[in-house]
């Protein structure tokens, strides 16, 4: 480059001699100006030319900068399940803060975990294309998502009921407060349009059905055990999540929906739950799978968990990780 810049001064020192000699020649007006307009433009083209020839041929390749390697881990799915690892993560992080505290043999590195919600289907999709290091579903993983994952882990954090739940105004808790799955199947699928269809003694009031999108392990349950294939009525509202669906019941005197026994616990007084075929949606009767619209809560990996991620899940199955399961209103799973 030193060489360069010599011949670039050595040039421009040329012109200037140029045009200076030229100064006491006769000219027309302007001839000065373009002389010098000419010489600096052909300075421009020779340096040009110039550092073109004598540049390198191939073009220099940058080493190639490895990425790095993220220490954060990223959770996300079901929107029943999403609020308890929520509360976990951050009981975890407040506890160590980094993850040399959790284990000595890693690095002093802040630990940072991500929790998102997008609905169980989202929750297996997503750990099987790596867009999640931990899937969340609040339903059983089927055998087809089970092939995508062949090394795979799945750990069960709880379990959940769908209840069939109410305004607390409702009337019905009082004339009708439990009901058969035949009667169930029928409001659903749009059969009995009022309340008084499904008991002469009910007001008659139009029966606003709620329940989740299809993205959501709460619609594939109740499918599965109560629907049988027969489509939900056209005129349902489908609701994105399990917290906006218990909303939109407790919002509505005329509402019915199926919504988490979770959901229900933490609501207390201002949702209420009718019995399914005589069995109440109890602790008690959850635990011994007397009530039959009932779904697991699944933490699901693509791989084997790498050391941080294996350590977050035993919290989640640790004492500590299975109390807030239960303090959110969900059953821990049996020891």
């Amino acid at each position: 480059m030193k060489f360069i810049y010599l011949i670039y001064h050595y040039l421009l020192y040329i012109i200037e001699a140029a045009i200076y000699r030229n100064q006491n020649l006769p000219r027309r007006k302007g001839d000065v100006l373009m002389r010098k307009t000419t010489l600096i433009t052909l300075l421009v083209f020779v340096l040009g030319a110039f550092l073109t020839g004598c540049g390198p041929t191939q073009q220099t390749q940058q080493p190639q900068q490895t990425p790095e390697k993220t220490t954060s881990i990223k959770i996300g799915g079901s929107s029943t399940l999403a609020p308890v690892i929520a509360k976990c993560a951050d009981n975890f992080t407040e506890a160590f803060k980094t993850w040399n505290k959790v284990d000595p043999k890693l690095p002093e590195e802040p630990i940072v975990i991500f929790v998102s919600t997008g609905g169980s289907g989202f929750g297996i999709k997503a750990a099987v294309d790596g867009t999640v290091d931990i899937g969340l579903t609040a339903r059983e993983v089927k055998e087809s998502e089970k092939e995508k994952i062949p090394q795979g882990k799945i750990f069960k954090v709880g379990s959940d009921v769908l209840t069939m739940a109410v305004h607390p105004e409702n009337p019905v808790l009082k004339v009708k407060p439990d009901l058969t799955t035949a009667e169930i199947k029928s409001i659903f699928a749009g059969e009995i349009k009022t309340w008084q269809q499904l008991d002469p003694r009910l007001p008659d009031r139009p029966v606003a059905v709620m329940v989740r999108d299809l993205g959501g392990g709460a619609s594939q349950v109740f499918d599965e055990t109560v629907m049988k294939g027969t489509p939900i009525a056209k005129d349902a509202l489908q609701i994105p999540s399990m917290g906006a669906l218990a909303a939109k019941v407790m919002d509505n005197p005329a509402a019915i929906g199926y919504v988490s026994s979770g959901m229900v616990n933490q609501n207390q007084g201002k949702i209420a739950v009718l019995s399914v075929d005589g069995i109440a949606p109890t602790t008690e009767n959850i635990t011994s799978s007397k009530y039959k619209i009932a779904r697991p809560l699944l933490m699901v990996t693509k791989d084997q968990p790498d050391t941080r991620q294996q350590l977050f899940i035993d919290y989640m199955l640790s004492a500590k990780g299975l109390k807030v399961v239960e303090e959110m209103g969900f059953v821990p799973p049996a020891k």
